[in-house]
């Protein structure tokens, strides 16, 4: 049933879990997290049209300094994407994101330049990333994983999985994002 949808549309329905068109999306872009979504998928689908994607660029630059969400349009972000609340988080460009993904705020999600681990992380499904959480390298996180606030992740997390601490150290568990990730697409 969600395939009829706009992925602004499944964005939108993380937060409630009723599915809104037209002006009653407009209505919840009064919350910040939800305002800043709208703008970054309007400039991702946007993003190769000269005029278009060149205005919504400069509403998204506005916002990315405003509510101090550092997302860009290349970033790969998968539907039904949840920020739980505003303020300082950077993710690079070249990170790839999953589906029903949360993350809150003060999260850094970046790359890695030297080492072993060098590049950008690759997020999969259903991934809860916790408060002040630093992710970084050319590292894999599969589906179904918590990361703890404060957690530091320079290495690869299997499914099912909850990484806490600094350094991180990783814990099986198959409800791992149970009760922390709702209304999923």
């Amino acid at each position: 049933m969600a395939e009829k949808y706009s992925i602004i549309q499944k964005d939108f329905y993380r937060e409630s879990g009723k599915w809104l068109s037209g002006t009653k999306i407009w209505t919840k872009c009064i919350n910040p997290n939800l305002h800043f979504i709208y703008v970054l998928r309007k400039t991702q689908q946007y993003h190769k049209t000269p005029v278009l994607g060149v205005f919504w660029k400069m509403i998204l630059r506005h916002y990315q300094i405003k509510y101090g969400f550092q997302i860009y349009p290349e970033t790969k972000i998968g539907e039904g994407f949840y920020l739980g609340h505003w303020g300082s988080l950077v993710i690079n460009p070249k990170v790839t994101i999953g589906k029903n993904c949360n993350i809150a705020q003060g999260v850094t999600i970046g790359q890695q330049n030297r080492g072993k681990n060098q590049g950008f992380p690759s997020i999969g499904d259903e991934v809860w990333i916790g408060a002040n959480a630093v992710i970084v390298g050319g590292i894999t996180i599969e589906n179904n994983v918590l990361i703890a606030p404060n957690s530091y992740v320079n290495f690869n997390v299997p499914a099912n999985s909850v990484v806490m601490g600094n350094p991180g150290k990783i814990y099986e568990s198959e409800n791992a994002t149970e009760g922390y990730i709702n209304n999923r697409i």
